[in-house]
């Protein structure tokens, strides 16, 4: 590969024992079916994969294929339903998406190519490419963290994460691999030993199938690379959430159009600025619900923020009338939510109810 990051890099050795080290090491979820995989099982996986750790997944996807077995049953459920079963792994967006997609699919087909399954809502460069690579055998890598970090310590990439720079280097050199085994499983195996041992802190490089040849080791500052992504800095926002119950026991909830919750049913909230008593008032008489007292606050943690959630309860009389945007629910209900509900209900004393 000349003029590359990667010259001198011997990739045919080093796939190889990549790929007998994975064979070994690699740890079993229920995606990792022989290849070539079913696009279907790929596609949820990866979307699940999305902001959520591997091992949550492994939990969640059994019940989610269980309930929804193939693309045209996915697509032919209602998205509330879809939304509900990504209950408790946030980033709903994604959920709502992933529906859009499988109604794509099964009206046209599924796309075999990357660039075709990008055209899919919600499918990003990534994703395409490991449906791509894991689903129909292409050889084009899937750029991921665990990719990067790999690339830039057997390198010695001076790059943040991220770095376009760094992206193309570890896109040369696991297709360069990959090419010389002639499998996608190469980019599985280096996923594999980016999240179990050459992990952002502490690697484990005496237990590294490729420490010979990784140029961070040699150095002996493996932990170095790569270098220090910039933090996006904590915001600390305050909500004021209404609590309000009815003589039924059901709660009162609003499905939220803005994101990061959009989507969800939640009781309704002000995301607004100001002291919390006025804006809990104001919410009361949007609502035409009595005036709310103070129950407690919740800290509840989303990307970036750390929210202060101050929640206030009132008494709902029956009269309030569902619509489009709001309904009474049972506490243990099954509804697209947040984790959020959960906490608000354990301020107010009806944590037990939900279990």
């Amino acid at each position: 590969m000349p003029g590359s990051h990667a010259v001198g890099y011997d990739a045919c050795v080093d796939a190889a024992r990549l790929l007998t080290w994975f064979r070994a090491h690699r740890r079993p979820f229920p995606w990792r079916t022989p290849f070539p995989r079913d696009p279907y099982l790929v596609l949820v996986s990866e979307v699940m994969l999305q902001q959520t750790q591997a091992s949550r997944v492994a939990e969640r996807l059994p019940a989610l294929l269980a309930r929804f077995p193939t693309v045209q049953a996915l697509a032919a459920a209602p998205e509330e339903a879809v939304v509900a079963a990504f209950a408790g792994m946030g980033y709903y967006r994604r959920a709502r998406l992933l529906h859009r997609a499988a109604q794509r699919i099964a009206a046209c087909g599924f796309p075999r190519t990357a660039a075709e399954l990008a055209a899919l809502p919600g499918v990003g460069a990534y994703t395409a490419a490991a449906v791509a690579a894991f689903a129909f055998g292409a050889l084009q890598p899937p750029v991921d963290a665990n990719l990067c970090r790999v690339t830039a310590r057997l390198l010695a990439l001076p790059y943040p994460p991220g770095a376009r720079a760094l992206v193309a280097a570890t896109r040369e050199l696991a297709g360069s691999m990959a090419a010389s085994c002639g499998t996608p499983e190469l980019f599985e195996a280096l996923m594999e030993l980016g999240a179990t041992v050459c992990t952002p802190k502490a690697p484990a490089c005496s237990r590294c199938p490729l420490q010979e040849h990784c140029a961070a080791r040699l150095a002996g500052t493996p932990a170095a690379f790569p270098l220090p992504k910039p933090q996006r800095a904590r915001t600390f926002p305050s909500w004021v959430a209404l609590w309000a119950e009815n003589p039924a026991g059901q709660v009162l909830l609003e499905r939220l159009k803005d994101p990061p919750l959009a989507g969800l049913w939640l009781p309704p909230l002000d995301r607004g600025e100001g002291e919390p008593e006025p804006r809990a008032r104001q919410l009361a008489r949007r609502l035409q619900l009595p005036q709310p007292v103070f129950s407690g606050s919740i800290t509840h943690h989303i990307t970036h923020r750390t929210i202060a959630v101050l929640v206030f309860r009132a008494p709902a009389p029956l009269a309030v009338r569902e619509n489009h945007g709001h309904r009474w629910a049972s506490v243990g209900e099954a509804l697209p939510t947040s984790s959020l509900f959960a906490k608000m209900a354990q301020v107010v004393g009806r944590l037990g109810e939900r279990a």
